[in-house]
């Protein structure tokens, strides 16, 4: 996607341009003074569940999660959406509604947007937010001995493709949605309260594409336990039954060779690591000597969090058991 604009636009031509297109981070950012800078991010898709305000409120989750995984503050969102001329009415307001609330919740004012007509319904958001320079979460600055910790469960993407099959249960279904409707809000309020600096959320790419992306930018290997690794209560039984979203497989093909396995873990269980995710939670470096602390905060603040895994001296991704 990237390489169409390489030589028309060279990074050293704007100095004030933090992270651009040479970076693999989740958002753009700006620097604005030695104090503040600028996080731009835009994001949307079509729909993963059948209910048009939770997909609304999904996309919107969705997009503000750039933001807070790079340790900002979003504060406003333009719509962006593609919807069929002949969609009801009383679906397009739920899409909109959905998304409205969620980004109300963040403290985020959606002040306009653009429409277009398309087949199929696609919404999401252009999401501005600030961060401190000095403060910023970015997928480069990983450390050995930092314990990786992950802020949501996998196994959305089986989940939200078992329903588009019709083949999932209710409750899954329930407990996926609500996760992916939570904002990321308070993990990254967690993160910038202990100045993490190493971190990203786990999206569409999987936890191992998004680590392994990491892994690359900081110059250092990074161990999971596989036994560690939180997921939703239904995701085991369809990833046996193969049912995954096609990025999920072509994750496995792009990032696989990044990864090595312990030979104990079946198909069903590398491909649920591989799992493209939606509004998924954040994967964050915590420095060893910062984790009891973080951990006792986190219980504090309600807010969910797994330690998964550490980062070591290499390259690329080891799974243990």
């Amino acid at each position: 996607m990237l390489r169409p604009l390489q030589g028309i636009f060279n990074p050293a031509d704007f100095p004030n341009l933090l992270v651009g297109l040479g970076e693999p981070d989740d958002a753009a950012v700006w620097k604005l003074d030695d104090q503040h800078a600028l996080v731009v991010t835009t994001d949307f898709f079509t729909p993963v569940v059948d209910d048009a305000y939770d997909f609304g409120a999904i996309a919107a989750a969705n997009a503000l999660s750039d933001v807070y995984a790079m340790g900002g503050n979003p504060f406003m969102a333009l719509n962006i959406a593609a919807l069929p001329p002949d969609l009801p009415i009383e679906i397009i307001t739920n899409i909109l509604r959905g998304g409205a609330e969620v980004a109300r919740e963040a403290g985020v004012v959606i002040a306009g947007g653009h429409t277009v007509q398309d087949k199929e319904p696609k919404y999401g958001l252009v999401v501005l937010g600030m961060v401190d320079p000095h403060h910023m979460l970015t997928k480069t600055m990983l450390q050995p001995g930092d314990a990786l910790v992950l802020t949501k469960p996998l196994g959305f993407g089986t989940i939200t493709t078992a329903l588009k099959r019709e083949l999932a249960k209710a409750e899954d279904v329930t407990e996926a949605v609500s996760w992916m409707k939570k904002l990321n809000k308070a993990a990254s309020e967690l993160a910038q309260e202990f100045d993490l600096h190493g971190g990203t959320d786990v999206t569409g790419f999987s936890l191992l594409g998004h680590a392994c992306e990491m892994a690359e930018a900081s110059g250092v290997r990074l161990r999971f336990s596989f036994t560690k690794i939180p997921f939703t209560s239904g995701a085991r039984g369809y990833a046996e039954e193969f049912i995954f979203p096609g990025g999920t497989y072509d994750n496995r093909l792009y990032f696989g060779t990044c990864v090595h396995f312990d030979p104990s873990l079946d198909e069903p269980s590398q491909l649920l690591l591989f799992d493209a995710q939606t509004s998924g939670g954040l994967l964050l470096a915590v420095p060893s000597d910062k984790v009891d602390k973080f951990l006792a905060r986190a219980a504090q603040k309600d807010q969910p969090v797994w330690v998964i895994g550490e980062v070591t001296h290499g390259k690329g991704i080891e799974i243990i058991q």
